[in-house]
């Protein structure tokens, strides 16, 4: 899946269900070699103690997911990339699901708050947080709506270091929030690190281009080496005004959340909202629409056999 431009900034862990990577929780000034292997550790998955030259073939992982020249040195290009705020996904491939394409199986989700940002007023922060959700509402089914149910789908909180998960932030810089993949309890939740300055603007960290972030997580998306998508691991501001997903975003999600007319598309149909044509024959469609388009969600294998049929 592809994304828009912004490098993530968030801590999961990709096994079967996604969750963030746990820390060091050391003061210690760091080497250029040891901030290398912390890194390989939490995005890379290396091992140290495994073979002599897996440090190097990591170097070079790591450097052909982010387009660098691949050396399998250290050198100061791959060195101040390491350095940079980011997402704590590991970086493992290019238009990713995350593993086991975990995904929700109900058009409407639901998001509560836990507190908000000292930063930013209340409402700006709702304001923000609900213009991220669309941004994902606008290419697929899903619509996701504000509770202050205890049960609520995906619960947004801030907080510092320790926070009642396994995954203390880091405090200012670097790691500057994380989300779980779709599923019960923690699952499709979102943690902001509050330690650092959440702004609507480039003075700061952008709350909106972290959020839209990291609720590509929260809805399956994993991490696109494109650095021009919203699922790239590096945050890097743009204009959020007027601001729209990427195409390689828009690939990844609804690879998860089909659209009727990509789908259709696959069965060689052509046509425009409420009409379809195959060869000679013309047919009326009457699907659930969204933003004027007709959609698809959840095709099982039955029903992509009975389409096919009925046209």
């Amino acid at each position: 899946m592809h994304v828009g431009t912004f490098a993530a900034i968030l801590a999961i862990l990709v096994g079967n269900i996604a969750h963030p990577v746990p820390r060091d929780d050391t003061n210690a000034p760091l080497t250029d070699e040891r901030r290398a292997v912390d890194f390989l550790k939490h995005y890379f998955h290396y091992n140290p103690q495994g073979m002599k030259n897996d440090f190097e073939e990591k170097i070079k992982e790591m450097q052909r997911f982010f387009r660098l020249s691949v050396t399998g040195s250290l050198n100061s290009e791959t060195i101040n990339l390491m350095e940079k705020p980011r997402c704590g996904v590991p970086d493992v491939a290019a238009f990713q699901l995350l593993p086991g394409k975990p995904k929700w199986t109900k058009n409407e989700l639901t998001y509560r708050f836990v507190n908000y940002t000292p930063d930013l007023p209340v409402n700006t922060v709702k304001r923000i947080i609900q213009r991220a959700f669309n941004v994902w509402s606008d290419v697929t089914p899903l619509e996701f709506r504000r509770v202050n149910s205890r049960n609520a789908d995906i619960v947004i909180q801030f907080a510092y270091r320790y926070h009642g998960d396994p995954f203390p932030f880091d405090g200012k810089g670097n790691v500057l929030a994380h989300a779980f993949a779709p599923g019960s309890g923690t699952g499709g939740d979102v943690h902001f690190d509050e330690d650092e300055k959440w702004s609507t603007n480039e003075l700061g960290i952008s709350l909106f281009l972290v959020a839209a972030h990291e609720l590509g997580h929260s809805l399956g998306l994993d991490h696109s080496s494109d650095s021009s998508a919203l699922m790239y691991p590096y945050y890097t501001y743009v204009n959020t005004i007027n601001y729209s997903l990427p195409y390689d975003d828009v690939q990844g999600i609804q690879s998860l959340y089909v659209m009727i007319w990509s789908f259709l598309e696959k069965l060689h149909f052509k046509g425009s909202p409420g009409t379809l044509e195959k060869g000679n024959d013309v047919f009326d469609w009457h699907g659930p629409t969204i933003n004027g388009q007709e959609l698809l969600y959840d095709i099982t294998i039955n029903e992509t056999a009975l389409i096919q049929n009925i046209f």
